[in-house]
């Protein structure tokens, strides 16, 4: 499978590609690098979207994240979370028609955080947990970076996806 890493600064990403879409991003360098046109592409809106220069919504990438049918209904209702905004667990899940705790267990299995901005979802009550290293103060620095972003780019680019 092949696999390109990036610099961030919220530690290295590792982008991970399989038939044609991309399937992973992972926190930590990957050891074995190999270079697509998708994963060079992917790569450069990753690095784009660190710089400040495009927002999440230019992530018009093939998506191929593997999960159950309810984890890809979730991560499609995240998709849509605009940039610069949250939604709790609890509004998900009536949107979903489901309980936040099962949204919950399908966010955390987002295996393409970022690209499906998990990030967007917090608790009711705060910002709720968030699993990548860092945990928290990732989380937070991803959501002050979309604020910025959000201020700064024109309105057609904000919206999701």
């Amino acid at each position: 499978m092949p696999q390109l890493s990036l610099h961030t600064p919220i530690g290295d990403l590792t982008l991970s590609e399989e038939e044609g879409a991309l399937v992973a991003l992972d926190w930590g360098w990957g050891r074995d690098q190999a270079e697509t046109p998708l994963l060079r592409a992917a790569r450069a809106r990753l690095q784009d979207y660190f710089d400040g220069l495009v927002s999440a919504a230019d992530f018009d990438l093939p998506l191929a994240p593997r999960g159950t049918a309810f984890q890809r209904r979730v991560w499609g209702e995240l998709r849509r979370i605009p940039l610069g905004a949250t939604r709790t667990y609890g509004e998900l899940a009536t949107t979903l028609r489901s309980a936040a705790r099962a949204v919950g267990r399908a966010n955390g299995a987002n295996p393409l955080p970022i690209l499906i901005p998990c990030h967007r979802v917090v608790a009711a009550g705060g910002l709720g947990g968030y699993s990548a290293p860092g945990g928290l103060e990732t989380k937070t620095w991803l959501l002050d970076h979309e604020r910025r972003l959000s201020q700064s780019l024109p309105s057609g680019m904000i919206a999701g996806h």
